[in-house]
């Protein structure tokens, strides 16, 4: 988190070991990242070069902060203080007369600085970069639109992806969300935002480009600790920022220099203001793998990477009023960021949760402080599991037994423990679920059950073993039983079926955006083909994903890489849909990679352990229509 001057790299250092600095926030509004006209690979290097005429200095940029509840902790031999000012050096860039251009929101569209470009960069023992060892600039949107074979797919959508790549200090940092030129108002789709950027960082690690997944790692976790206020409240220490952005600011009494500094967004200028739950998970998702891919441990065994994780841990765990062992969250907190009837206990959260639970266990370096904060998460895993295998589970003898349900039971063995009324059961999941076949529910809390069915809250659960082999096998089965309605024209409604008619005015609030069959309404994303991918692997079932990806194909290049699509079967482009959706791109290229080499999905998946199969096993042991029975358990565990 703190460090020395003596540790920051110049930025003639090709991708150098990311420092630990901590940059100051600033309010205007600038950021650097990829725009080339070069056609041939060849040549792109020379010609990326030819573009930039501009001159800037990066110079020290200081910000003071503060660990709450860490008196100092040390980096090597240097200890440091619990309050630090630390800096971000940079050097003279450069002139070079060629051609600039800005989006009209005083955003420079600007490459990468020639020092970056030219040198060699780092490389670790298992793998290494692309074959020319560089990150290679992309081609412009224009260039690549048109293209019918599937190489020149899969090339386009690699220079779309390195054309949206973000730079600070002149080293890269994340993608933007979209980089839409059709569009002129940016929103904050020109932030980077850590959900976004995971398949981006899984498509750079699994391509052997290490360093800028290292560097967002590393940065990202800085800004954990910095302050964040919502009408002088202060959330958990330990919360992750939605999104950040790259500023370039002019230094004081030099207009021909400026320096970069980054401005997270932990949710207080979020539509509906929802602080973030799933950033942190899927950052800790992220950091194992990027160990497993690069072999590059000394990240993740860092004093301030462990101190990350144990604060998201300790925030995630923390103790209150709930019952049950899932993670209570408002509307809007995950992937569906707006208000769609997914407050309570939605499955997305329980499974990323669940997962980031079991990559920190493997992260965790075995040490006398943390030894009850390992107790508490193995506690809880264990009873999550149990919870969400028992309860979330419907399948076509579960949903019989929902029908058949008496109410008003008051009593330690009911079977109907959260006092589901049978006439909640929608007509339509009578006639839709199929023989063979189930899911995960969307959300269960006292006499409410979601049935509704989210895509990456069941992939997830597959990827991280918390759903059994058996429902596992079961969850694919039914998407194959309703490829129709799931995937149709594009892959993968988000979730199925939509809200419509005055269910939809009384759950979104008559959501423009969130209209049926839209955005998060029962939209489709070109995004989640990766995590179908990564679920179908696992299972050993991958022609499922390679026919999605092969819908896929026929028009997402062609449809410029929407964010997501409309209607039932996923025929339109979305409504208000972005176009060169970074995810979306990265979310093919993800796939691609991971059915050209199915072993390389072992970086995203967890296996279930055996203390865990143990534990469940003896769960289950017990008569469910009795109070359980703990004697035959060497630990008591909350369920």
């Amino acid at each position: 988190m703190g460090t020395s001057e003596a540790v920051l790299p110049s930025l003639s250092t090709a991708v150098p070991h990311l420092s630990h600095s901590k940059p100051c926030l600033n309010s205007l509004n600038s950021m650097l990242h990829l725009k080339s006209d070069i056609n041939s690979r060849r040549k792109r290097a020379l010609g990326y070069m030819r573009l930039l005429n501009c001159s800037r200095m990066l110079r020290n940029c200081r910000r003071v902060y503060s660990i709450q509840g860490i008196d100092g902790f040390s980096h090597g031999k240097t200890k440091i203080s619990r309050l630090e000012s630390v800096s971000c050096k940079g050097q003279q860039a450069e002139s070079v007369s060629g051609i600039t251009a800005e989006d009209g929101h005083g955003t420079i569209i600007a490459p990468k600085i020639k020092e970056f470009e030219m040198v060699e960069p780092m490389r670790h023992e298992k793998g290494g970069f692309a074959s020319n060892g560089k990150f290679a600039a992309g081609g412009t949107i224009n260039d690549t639109l048109g293209k019918a074979s599937i190489d020149s797919i899969e090339d386009e959508a690699w220079n779309l992806l390195r054309e949206s790549i973000v730079f600070y200090c002149g080293n890269p940092i994340g993608t933007i969300a979209a980089n839409d030129p059709s569009n002129s108002s940016s929103l904050n789709y020109d932030q980077v935002f850590i959900r976004d950027f995971i398949p981006s960082g899984i498509a750079f690690l699994l391509k052997g480009e290490y360093d800028i997944v290292r560097s967002f790692i590393l940065h990202t976790l800085q800004l954990q600790s910095w302050e964040k206020t919502m009408d002088c409240h202060s959330p958990g220490q330990g919360l992750m920022p939605a999104s950040f952005k790259v500023r370039t600011v002019p230094l004081d009494g030099d207009d021909s220099a400026t320096e970069d500094v980054l401005d997270p967004d932990f949710g207080e200028a979020a539509i509906g203001r929802v602080a973030p739950v799933d950033s942190g998970l899927w950052w800790i998702i992220l950091l194992r793998a990027y160990g497993k891919c690069s072999g590059d441990l000394s990240v993740q065994e860092r004093f301030d990477v462990q101190t990350g994780i144990k604060m998201i841990l300790k925030l995630c765990l923390s103790d209150g009023f709930d019952m049950f062992p899932t993670l209570l969250v408002t509307d809007g907190s995950c992937m569906i960021d707006r208000r769609m009837g997914i407050h309570g206990h939605p499955l997305e959260i329980q499974a990323l949760f669940y997962s980031a639970l079991l990559c920190a266990r493997e992260m965790l370096a075995p040490e006398d402080g943390s030894s009850d904060l390992i107790r508490a998460l193995n506690n809880r895993v264990v009873a999550l599991s149990f919870h969400i295998r028992e309860y979330y589970w419907i399948d076509m003898r579960k949903l019989n037994e929902i029908y058949r349900y008496k109410t008003e039971e008051y009593s330690y063995d009911a079977v109907n423990k959260f006092n589901i009324y049978p006439d909640q059961i929608p007509p339509w999941l009578v006639e839709w679920m199929p023989s063979k076949g189930g899911y995960l529910i969307g959300n269960l809390q006292p006499a409410h059950m979601d049935f509704r069915f989210f895509s990456l809250g069941n992939l997830w659960s597959i990827v991280s073993s918390l759903a059994t082999t058996d429902q596992s096998h079961a969850m694919l089965d039914l998407i194959e039983a309703k490829w129709s309605e799931l995937v149709a024209d594009m892959p993968f409604k988000i979730c199925y079926p939509a809200f419509e008619g005055q269910e939809w005015r009384i759950t979104t609030g008559s959501d423009p955006k969130n209209t049926p069959w839209s955005y998060h309404n029962g939209g489709s994303w070109p995004t989640l083909l990766w995590q179908l991918t990564v679920a179908c692997i696992k299972m050993n079932r991958p022609e499922i994903a390679e026919k999605a990806v092969k819908i896929a194909e026929k028009r997402i290049s062609r449809d410029k890489w929407p964010e997501y699509y409309d209607t039932k079967q996923g025929r339109f482009i979305g409504k208000q849909a972005r176009l060169f959706q970074t995810w979306s791109i990265a979310g093919y290229l993800v796939s691609k990679l991971l059915l050209a080499n199915p072993d390389a999905a072992n970086i995203l998946v967890n296996r279930e352990d055996s203390d865990l199969v143990s534990a469940f096993s003896s769960m289950l042991s017990a008569n469910p229509r009795r109070k359980r029975d703990w004697k035959g358990l060497k630990q008591k565990f909350i369920v």
